[in-house]
């Protein structure tokens, strides 16, 4: 018998990540069904959120699986997307060891990418060397949505799983939503899923052909409207008229504020991402916001959240800004 989070198989898949997280997922035993239950099999049961319910259960033990790790005589990085692992290796001996360690590994993996340029233009995309199998493009499941990409033509990080997960989880069915840089739409589609109206823009034409097939991919077609163009130049067709806001161009993101605040309804909560040095990371986004938005609106800033390490010294951070006309 070992403790396991019960969960019905809708709620799964959420449940699982958020376990993972915390690194409380039980990795010597089978996840098992019955019925339309799940019992997700977990190490430490007093550090389980309160939201999930804990139960013993009988559960099978896993078999044991072969990992890059147990082929290799150094410690491996790598993440998953789809059936591609994506790998960042400058040294090509060790890249290739890499690769071939993945492919014989037990990882449902099918290619084997190495990143070979930094993200770069407008359209944010960046070179691959292929160390296994072919092609670029896969399908990633993330929080029970499916979002097909192609990694050599649009931009895309399974990192920020997480991140997206806690906008959604924010959203009310009848908001208006308005992602300015929305790529494939993995804000859009959970956003939509939740019964909101959502507006995705890019600059990039394939992006955008991808977020249209990923609304029809997770059912939320007839409420996502998907625009090839300049956030800039399509915010006066949508002015006053998003709820909610996503800027997910944390480099440049302050450069479309005057949209943002022209797509602003009387009440709007605006994402604002951005990357700063680790001495201030929220002061410049929240004066940019501020100089944009005042003194049309009141501003309040909700939350302050670092998403992730960026680079030495410099965090990926997210301000939660309240508008209020």
């Amino acid at each position: 018998m070992v403790y396991c989070v019960c969960v019905t198989r809708e709620d799964g898949e959420t449940a699982r990540q958020a376990l993972a997280e915390r690194d409380l997922v039980d990795e010597g035993h089978e996840i098992s069904a019955e019925d339309d239950t799940l019992y997700i099999p977990v190490t430490d049961p007093a550090a389980v959120p309160g939201r999930f319910a804990v139960v013993d259960r009988d559960v099978p033990r896993r078999e044991t699986e072969t990992m890059p790790a147990d082929l290799l005589d150094f410690t491996p990085s790598y993440e998953r997307l789809g059936d591609i692992a994506i790998v960042d290796e400058d040294d090509p001996d060790r890249a290739r060891a890499l690769a071939d360690a993945i492919v014989e590994s037990a990882l449902p993996v099918e290619t084997v990418l190495n990143r070979a340029s930094k993200v770069r233009g407008e359209k944010r995309v960046r070179d691959w060397a292929v160390l296994a199998g072919e092609g670029t493009e896969t399908v990633h499941r993330e929080y029970g949505h499916e979002f097909a990409v192609d990694l050599a033509t649009v931009y895309f990080s399974p990192r920020l799983a997480t991140e997206r997960h806690r906008v959604a989880e924010q959203v009310s069915p009848d908001e208006h939503a308005f992602d300015m840089f929305a790529g494939v739409g993995p804000f859009v589609v959970p956003v939509a899923a939740r019964g909101a109206t959502a507006v995705g823009v890019d600059i990039n034409e394939t992006a955008i052909g991808y977020l249209r097939e990923n609304a029809r991919r997770n059912g939320v077609a007839d409420r996502v409207t998907a625009i090839h163009g300049d956030a800039s130049e399509v915010a006066a067709e949508y002015a006053g008229w998003a709820d909610r806001l996503v800027m997910n161009l944390p480099h440049s993101a302050d450069e479309f504020l005057e949209a943002a605040v022209t797509v602003a309804s009387e009440e709007a909560v605006v994402h604002y991402y951005d990357i700063q040095h680790e001495d201030d990371p929220y002061g410049p986004g929240e004066t940019a916001v501020r100089a944009a938005a005042e003194p049309t609106y009141d501003v309040t800033v909700e939350t302050r959240h670092t998403v992730r390490s960026y680079a030495p010294h410099e965090l990926n951070v997210v301000l939660d800004v309240r508008l209020s006309r």
